[in-house]
């Protein structure tokens, strides 16, 4: 094991010394798109295989959902990279030129990461995406799936590699570790810091955890996704009914589904019941405090302290009451990851308050937290939701996959 991965990061390596020009990165991306779509019955035949496997296995139904794909699904993966394709190519732009007094002439250059560890579960469509982001951006990705999808990830890496053989372009950009071994995880996480600059996690929090615990090499990411929605005292009612129960029940797997609700004290009375009820009516289990449960005539349990960090990932949610915004941001940052959360206001004053106050990575004012993903920004996709306190953070797509250098010029000078 250790030969053969010291070998795929020694390829990676190799790889990423060659620049490739946005023309043939998007040359590349369109023939892949193509080879998806020549290929549909092939990659559905894979997924089979891997759906008969996970139901072997006893794996829940909607993890068997997100393992799914179809020929809606693949239409899906092909249009984001169309997309990519589209996007301003985010390598060698100068950010920022300037000239000094003492004759230099300075320009701070996105350049490309280098080699990318992609650690993910259960969702195929992470290789295509991650795969065409990482190259678009000028990045070598190491690709180790979760063993349930084996085939199907294996087909689309292979694909992309195969677009960039034809190309003439080293296929060592793209690598898929096929193997279900687990151990190969830890060895990435420890013994590969020479070879790969970045690690990502995508999948469940103990994976996460996992990945944190043990990775020597830097990490993008997030462990969980505690999402607060906040109606204000001057929230419209119409627009709090409709952001809350998108944000929380759209899709409730998803790591920027609202796990908690807030609630002006001033607004309880005429606003509890219709937003609740609406949940309650879509089959959501409500936890509230002692002031929603007196005002809340519908079927409503009693929330403890756990139920304030707790990300449910399913159709349950707890309901707090807060004496104002302030008490709202206090109590995102004290619960909260840091990751998505939203004011249902029409005071601009207050919203503006709340937006730069918390925390979180994404703030959102009259916006459902379900925006929370790299497509709906325009970044063409993501490889994940970074909730670190350095950069980048919230979604990171193409335009997070570079770092910078500092090219300077002078004629001939030297100082004193």
């Amino acid at each position: 094991m250790n030969k053969i991965m010291n070998s795929i990061g020694q390829n990676a390596r190799k790889a990423i010394l060659n620049k490739i020009d946005t023309r043939t990165k998007n040359k590349i991306l369109k023939r892949y798109a193509l080879l998806l779509d020549k290929e549909k019955n092939s990659i559905i035949s894979a997924n089979q295989k891997d759906i008969k496997f996970a139901k072997k296995k006893g794996l829940k139904n909607n993890l068997i959902d997100r393992l799914t794909i179809d020929h809606k699904k693949l239409v899906g993966i092909k249009k984001s990279i169309e997309k990519i394709v589209k996007i301003k190519d985010p390598v060698d732009y100068i950010l920022e030129k300037w000239r000094r007094p003492n004759g230099l002439t300075i320009s701070r250059v996105s350049v490309p990461i280098g080699v990318l560890g992609i650690i993910y579960e259960s969702r195929p469509n992470v290789t295509s995406d991650v795969a065409s982001l990482c190259f678009k951006s000028g990045n070598a990705v190491i690709l180790k799936g979760g063993s349930e999808a084996i085939n199907t990830n294996k087909i689309l890496a292979n694909l992309f590699r195969k677009s960039l053989k034809e190309n003439k372009v080293d296929q060592n950009f793209i690598q898929f570790i096929n193997s279900k071994d687990r151990k190969i995880v830890d060895y990435m996480l420890s013994k590969m810091k020479d070879y790969i600059d970045v690690i990502i996690p995508r999948g469940g929090k103990s994976l996460v955890k996992r990945v944190q615990a043990s990775s020597t090499v830097p990490i993008i990411g997030h462990l969980e996704g505690l999402c607060h929605t906040y109606i204000d005292k001057d929230a419209d009612l119409k627009m709090a009914v409709d952001i809350v129960y998108n944000a929380k029940l759209r899709n409730t797997s998803i790591c920027g589904a609202t796990e908690t609700i807030l609630m002006h004290q001033k607004i309880i009375k005429k606003f509890c019941n219709p937003i609740l009820k609406k949940l309650e009516e879509n089959n959501c289990k409500i936890f509230g405090d002692h002031l929603i449960r007196k005002n809340y005539k519908g079927k409503i349990y009693p929330a403890k302290d756990k139920d304030w960090s707790t990300e449910y990932l399913s159709a349950i949610v707890s309901v707090k009451t807060v004496k104002n915004y302030k008490e709202a941001i206090k109590h995102i940052n004290k619960y909260g990851t840091m990751h998505t959360d939203s004011i249902v206001t029409k005071n601009k004053k207050t919203a503006n308050q709340f937006l730069k106050n918390i925390k979180s990575s994404i703030a959102m004012h009259n916006t459902s937290t379900q925006f929370a993903d790299g497509g709906e920004f325009g970044f063409g996709g993501e490889v994940g939701i970074s909730t670190n306190t350095l950069p980048p953070r919230g979604p990171v797509g193409l335009g997070q996959l570079v770092s910078y250098k500092y090219e300077i010029v002078s004629n001939g000078k030297i100082r004193k």
